[in-house]
């Protein structure tokens, strides 16, 4: 039974992306004035070389007004810090604003920053009036921009590419400075493409080349494919359409990113209704903390369906793909999966809802796809589609409810040869809320009573990569784990602290635990296994976790502005959470008892790491018993190293991190296609002999997965298609040496 909890706490880790991704190849990295020519746009600045006319962009958005008034109320009233939103965090904000506007440094120029820096001390001011006057001076600067960097683009990928000079390119947009000029904004477009089309050239040759004979392959068994070469290019990039000869490579490189970045320019030039304000609203707020974050409608969708792990629609996953919308996969047992028309590679050239005429989607941005897509189970909706061979179909999917079940709680369990068996729980998420069908806590009770009644010789719970999310089901897991007692403590700006716990005697299983962490493990996460190891319920295993030790909660911003237009909601820190030993988890995270080789190592990832995140701060202590063991911690942790030190796939991975650091440090890369031929071939050898191949490694257990009794088995798709996803989770299981470790440590435990 829980004391006193808020009706809606969320503690879910955020992110925020910057506008325009540095390469076709990953995602943006987070991150004097020159006067106006005559009779131009006074915001459009200067330098150099005419100016392209700006693309049009929406004009404000009506809700504005009210949408900046009550998210300045709520900050200043109701966050943690309790802080007035004036000049010095005007200040801040601006240049977090300038970052999501052109975080890759790829779109703005010097003078464009200078322009916009007028603004730089009036963020507050625009946000009490409700006129936001630098979030369209921003958008028109940067639909200028993208306009200019779109036909230097085409002009650049029109003619072969140089590779023969000695020069490099600097991908760290972290180390770069904003242009000066549009020739230097140019000549770093140059560069940034030639590496692009050496990349793609590279891809393609890798298709072409002869496959190694499989030694353990038996005669008439079909050749797999190499572990580099995925599914995408398999499917984008046909072997029959790679051109035989080094410049029919190089210009089919060149034509493919071409048509890459006229999709990706046709999006950005289709910004949403109240994409600019959002840009401002949320740099504001992360002037605060980095976790307070508005969500406009139709991100607030999504993020309920991360909450809650199911949605209604057709069971696809989709991504833009050029100018294109393109089916991924399907979800196993979902409606296209049933209905056998749609399938991975197919691109969505129309959608059509009942009664309504089809609407063509060429260039439109994803989400606007989707929301014409998803719909009420059991309606129509039709899709004309381009088939990969190159012909089109239209397909009629009757829309069901999609159950995600890797958000959900799996369990299995695990047993050597002749030893005992061990339960194992794995937790993506603290996943649940009001109209959820199921929550993380009922989850877990219902595997750990399966656990006891396979009479498992001990548990363990996975919360690696649990990024967070509700208070309540962390503090009602935690209780089917300890007997009663407090498990966190949270308290607000006006620094009145609650104890929240399990007031009911009674738990759901008393054997031993191990619970599994690493530097991804954030939030609630944190608040069970730093409950755990405090009450020595547990012993805590992997790597130092995040360190997020404050609390969400959703604010409605349409019921605030009563109801009569559609805002989304406002996510604000209006918590800290400390452990019941009294010391906070903000910024330091739960230290493992004991500690296990980080995959993750080379990643500056955490709390820490993050701009203005809240203080660490401790309180005083919650009354507990702790839990009494028959281990001797000091022991386990010196028998685990003695194995870690002689299990080869472990004791690769402090190499690997090295290696893997120091290539984030080496930032430029030469562009010469020799220099760049040898750079890529000596920084593969060196990471194929440092990794370990967990692919490939031998299983060390078996693992007889828990059936899930809230979802049906998925019946074969057309042609006989079968759901492996179980299998496949099973195996990946068998092989993890983190797991391996963790096993033998409760087999430790558990031996008298």
């Amino acid at each position: 039974m829980l004391r006193n909890l808020p009706a809606v706490l969320l503690i879910a880790l955020a992110a925020c992306s910057s506008k325009a991704p540095p390469s076709g190849e990953s995602p943006a990295t987070p991150n004097g004035p020159t006067a106006p020519a005559t009779g131009a746009d006074p915001m459009v600045a200067q330098a150099g070389a005419a100016v392209a006319p700006a693309t049009a962009v929406p004009p404000p958005d009506p809700r504005e007004a009210a949408l900046s008034k009550i998210v300045l109320r709520l900050l200043e009233q109701e966050h943690l810090l309790r802080k007035k939103v004036d000049d010095g965090v005007s200040r801040i904000a601006f240049k977090t604003y300038v970052d999501r506007l052109d975080g890759s440094k790829m779109f703005l120029l010097a003078a464009d920053h200078d322009a916009l820096a007028r603004h730089i001390d009036k963020l507050d001011d625009q946000m009490r009036s409700g006129s936001l006057d630098i979030a369209h001076d921003g958008a028109k600067l940067f639909a200028t921009r993208v306009a200019m960097v779109e036909k230097l683009v085409a002009e650049i990928l029109a003619a072969p590419l140089d590779f023969t000079n000695e020069e490099y390119i600097e991908i760290d947009p972290k180390r770069l400075e904003l242009a000066a000029s549009e020739t230097e904004l140019r000549e770093r477009w140059r560069r940034r493409l030639e590496l692009e089309v050496l990349e793609r050239i590279a891809q393609m040759e890798q298709r072409l080349a002869p496959k190694k004979p499989d030694p353990k392959a038996k005669p008439g068994d079909k050749p797999k494919p190499d572990d580099d070469d995925d599914e995408a290019d398999r499917l984008t990039m046909p072997l029959a359409q790679i051109p035989p000869t080094p410049e029919g490579r190089e210009a089919k490189a060149r034509a493919d990113i071409a048509k890459t970045y006229a999709g990706r320019f046709a999006r950005l030039r289709n910004p949403g209704p109240l994409d600019a304000a959002s840009d401002v609203i949320n740099a504001v707020s992360a002037a605060l903390d980095p976790h307070t974050t508005y969500l406009p409608p139709a991100d607030k969708a999504n993020f309920d369906i991360a909450m809650t792990g199911s949605l209604e629609g057709i069971g696809a996953v989709l991504r833009e793909r050029d100018h294109y919308t393109e089916v991924v996969e399907l979800v196993p047992g979902g409606a296209s999966w049933r209905q056998g028309g749609l399938g991975p590679g197919d691109l969505i050239l129309s959608v059509a809802n009942p009664g309504q005429e089809p609407v063509d989607v060429f260039d439109l941005r994803i989400d606007e796809v989707v929301k014409m897509i998803r719909g009420k189970k059991g309606t129509v909706v039709r899709l004309r589609v381009q088939k990969p061979a190159g012909h089109e179909e239209t397909i009629a999917i009757t829309r069901d409810v999609v159950v995600i079940e890797e958000a959900y709680a799996k369990g299995a369990v695990l047993q050597r040869k002749g030893q005992a068996a061990f339960g194992y729980i794995h937790l993506p998420s603290f996943y649940g809320g009001r109209d959820a069908k199921r929550n993380a806590a009922n989850d877990v009770r219902r595997l750990l009573a399966e656990m006891k009644t396979r009479k498992v010789t001990g548990v363990i719970l996975d919360l690696r990569s649990n990024g967070g999310g509700l208070l309540g089901d962390a503090v009602e897991m935690t209780g089917h784990l300890i007997d009663r007692g407090p498990v966190v403590q949270v308290q607000d700006s006006r620094n009145q602290r609650e104890v929240l716990g399990d007031d009911q005697r009674g738990l759901e299983y008393d054997g031993p635990m191990v619970v599994m962490v690493d530097r991804f493990s954030a939030s609630a996460s944190e608040i069970v296994a730093g409950a755990l190891q405090d009450y020595n319920r547990a012993v805590v295993v992997g790597t130092t976790t995040h360190g997020k030790g404050t609390v969400q909660t959703l604010a409605d911003l349409d019921r605030a502005a009563g109801g009569k237009i559609e805002l989304g909601v406002l996510k604000i820190t209006i918590q800290q959470f400390f452990r019941i030993s009294g010391s906070s988890t903000q910024r330091e995270g739960v230290v493992p008892d004991i500690i296990l080789p980080d995959p993750a190592g080379h990643i500056d990832s955490g709390e820490r790491e993050l701009e203005h995140a809240v203080a660490w701060s401790q309180t005083t202590p919650a009354t507990h018993t702790r839990w009494p063991v028959t281990w001797n911690t000091s022991s386990l942790v010196q028998k685990s190293a003695n194995r870690v030190a002689k299990n080869p796939l472990l004791a690769k991975i402090a190499s690997t991190t090295q290696i893997l650091k120091a290539r984030a440090q080496d930032t430029k890369v030469p562009l010469a296609r020799p220099a760049w031929e040898t750079r890529r071939k000596e920084q593969r050898a060196a990471l194929d002999a440092a990794s370990p191949d967990l692919k490939h490694a031998p299983a060390n257990f078996t693992v007889k997965p828990i059936e899930d009794p809230a979802i049906k088995p998925t019946v074969p798709g057309p042609g006989g298609r079968k759901d492996d996803r179980a299998i496949k989770w099973s195996d990946a299981l068998a092989r993890d040496p983190w797991i391996d470790e963790s096993v033998h440590i409760l087999g430790d435990m558990t031996t008298k």
